[in-house]
């Protein structure tokens, strides 16, 4: 983990309150894809965990929805603004189980971690298929990028605006794959845990008060006992999770 003052080079909306914004600095912290950062904010006593999108030598890009005050105050920060960042947070997918045909499955703003760690699949040879969760047309992100990369991509929207009608889970039936990786809100993990019959790793949303492991605020219990969501996840293996 560092720290360090990151510099707003765009910040932009790409999707129904969804913002994709690239800061320039540092970023020898990040170790994993499926890592997070943690953003200070004026007037904000807790730090704001976003999970990185991707990552080069001196930039990284981050795409957030407004839900709530502080990303709120996001969307309104002007190109060159400087923001206090911990980075390379959390310990990230792990890509050495994956099989051959892993399946990536994303859900709202649990999509965005997914990308960079498509890229790391295609890169080691392997050939992804990305399951995109939203729900309606309007809110749909990253489908485009996915497919630059060489994945095939599913959408699904509860409303049947686009792509499959219904869930991940619906747009998951007829798929074929040996392992699978996932984001998004715990609804859609248990749905998924009653689909799959490989195994896989989940990365949990979690409110967090520190993001490195010290308040023990994001604990949660697995088969081996507790652990905490900042600091030895967010990503979990699903044969540890006790749902």
């Amino acid at each position: 983990m560092k720290q360090g003052i990151y510099e707003i080079k765009s910040n932009v909306k790409i999707a129904k309150d969804v913002y994709k914004m690239v800061l320039a600095g540092d970023t020898s912290a990040i170790t994993a894809t499926g890592q997070f950062v943690n953003i200070l904010l004026e007037g904000k006593y807790l730090r704001r965990p976003i999970s990185i999108c991707d990552w080069d030598g001196d930039s990284i890009t981050l795409i957030y929805k407004v839900v709530g005050g502080g990303t709120e105050q996001m969307a309104k920060m002007p190109i060159g603004e400087k923001l206090d960042l911990l980075v390379g947070l959390g310990n990230g997918y792990n890509t050495a189980k994956s099989g051959a045909k892993p399946l990536l499955i994303g859900g709202g703003v649990g999509v965005p971690p997914l990308y960079a760690l498509c890229k790391k699949l295609i890169a080691e040879g392997k050939k992804p298929q990305v399951v995109l969760g939203f729900n309606k047309a309007e809110e749909v992100f990253l489908k485009d990028e996915f497919e630059a990369l060489g994945a095939t991509v599913t959408v699904a929207t509860a409303d049947g605006s686009v792509g499959v009608k219904g869930f991940v889970t619906d747009a998951m039936k007829d798929l074929d794959y040996d392992y699978f990786f996932t984001c998004g809100p715990e609804p859609m993990f248990r749905a998924i845990e009653r689909t799959v019959t490989v195994s896989g790793q989940y990365s949990f949303e979690e409110r967090m008060g520190c993001g490195f492991g010290a308040c023990m605020g994001c604990s949660c219990k697995t088969k081996y006992g507790n652990k905490r969501i900042c600091k030895d996840g967010p990503v979990l293996e699903r044969e540890e999770i006790l749902w």
